[in-house]
């Protein structure tokens, strides 16, 4: 039997470094400040809509922090193969269900809307649901646990998914956006993964010859920091935007 590895996140950048454990893995767990990058591309998808319905900008902000904040991270824990990103802070069975929860009502709202409101938001839905349990558990030997199918996910199907809430269809603009939101992501992920690495094998004291990649380690950190931070300064500046002056719709 393979023996358990632990690539403790703990000393990442978005986690408290001071705190009881399991509040600071519960905190790490979340990825807030990716989660929130995608509560923002949900927000700058819906400012894209002619007319703005404001419970539904609500709405969906909480579907992607309950699915993806709260449900995808937690499967991800429990997905990683032989490796414990937190680890045992948090049992498997804990795991799952925190994520079965998270998700169950996720999708109650956004039933809710589909039915009443949006039937073309089932499309994103099902998509969605298809990559909260393929990309995060690794089905299919990990086929759809990749870069690119991360950018689709989670950087260009929630800005399709925010403005679909509004209109109920798509359009050239929202597809575009769509596609450049994708492309950030995309950025997020190929500094994430060696930002990762780096720090998994990094001691924290620092050592001799370890210099030059402990530069490219705050390379990596401050990429990310200026990524996720102007992300939702962009969703909340579009917000406020639309707020103090709603662009309506043609007579």
């Amino acid at each position: 039997m393979a023996s358990e590895v632990i690539a403790d996140r703990r000393n990442e950048w978005f986690v408290p470094s001071r705190g009881p454990l399991n509040v600071r893995v519960l905190i790490g767990l979340l990825f807030l400040p990716y989660t929130g990058m995608v509560l923002a591309y949900t927000i700058i998808g819906a400012m894209l809509a002619e007319r703005i319905y404001w419970d539904r900008v609500g709405a969906m902000a909480a579907i992607y922090f309950l699915a993806l904040g709260i449900g995808a991270h937690a499967l991800d824990a429990v997905g990683s193969k032989n490796v414990k990103p937190w680890g045992t802070v948090f049992s498997d069975e804990s795991l799952w269900g925190l994520a079965l929860f998270s998700i169950t009502i996720a999708y109650s709202i956004g039933i809710y809307y589909m039915v009443l409101y949006t039937p073309l938001l089932t499309l994103i839905a099902l998509a969605e649901g298809f990559f909260l349990f393929a990309y995060n558990l690794e089905w299919f030997g990990g086929r759809f646990h990749t870069d690119a199918w991360f950018a689709v996910s989670w950087g260009g199907l929630p800005v399709l998914a925010g403005y679909i809430l509004q209109m109920n269809r798509l359009s050239l603009t929202a597809l575009i956006v769509a596609i450049a939101t994708g492309l950030l992501s995309l950025v997020e992920i190929k500094a994430s993964r060696p930002y990762k690495a780096l720090r998994r094998h990094l001691p924290t004291t620092k050592t001799e010859g370890d210099e030059e990649q402990r530069e490219m380690l705050q390379r990596y950190e401050v990429i990310l920091k200026s990524l996720s931070a102007g992300v939702l300064l962009l969703g909340i500046g579009l917000l406020m935007w639309r707020i103090a002056s709603p662009v309506c719709s043609p007579s």
